[in-house]
């Protein structure tokens, strides 16, 4: 699995959450995660979870930071299981840098009531997807949100450490596969 820290800002569209991104984008063969800093405005047809679409609601901030993850296997369920990880994984992680009392809510982190985080998984015809979106700035979200500033968390030193331990823990769950035998 390749991780990616991308340098420049990137307006998150939606858009980026598709098969091959990370390769036609930057080169990136293969599984991997990437990480960004922008804007997020995802609106109508972009937006892939169909209740949100169906309330017509946005996923709209000033600053996130987002990880677009893609393992090439077409799996819903194992993108699910593998976004909530990534979810606890950012919990850990923020937790170590004193965010204390974080709620996880299946698939997003709250912070004293606030929502921190979005995120949705789903697959391609030849990928699943994930795409956690974590707000630095929480001005302009659509409801009750806290963002990293707030916390005084730095949103690059976090990326590198979540997308570390998320590497670490595919390649465990990979090895871990490969040291049992069968029963029965």
């Amino acid at each position: 699995m390749t991780t990616h820290l991308v340098d420049k800002e990137i307006r998150y569209t939606g858009e980026q959450l598709r098969c091959h991104w990370a390769y036609t984008t930057f080169g990136i063969e293969g599984d991997s995660i990437v990480a960004f800093v922008g804007a997020s405005d995802v609106r109508g047809d972009a937006l892939v979870d169909l209740e949100d679409a169906r309330r017509g609601e946005t996923i709209v901030a000033r600053k996130m930071l987002h990880f677009i993850a893609e393992h090439f296997e077409v799996d819903l369920q194992r993108a699910i299981l593998r976004q909530r990880l990534l979810v606890a994984i950012l919990a850990e992680a923020l937790s170590r840098r004193g965010a204390k009392g974080l709620v996880r809510d299946g698939d997003d982190l709250y912070y004293t009531s606030r929502k921190l985080t979005v995120s949705v998984a789903t697959v391609s015809p030849l990928s699943s997807l994930i795409h956690l979106g974590v707000n630095v700035e929480a001005e302009g979200a659509p409801v009750p949100a806290v963002g990293l500033e707030e916390l005084g968390i730095d949103a690059r030193e976090l990326a590198q450490e979540v997308m570390q331990s998320y590497k670490a823990e595919m390649l465990s769950i990979e090895n871990a596969r490969t040291k049992v035998r069968p029963i029965g």
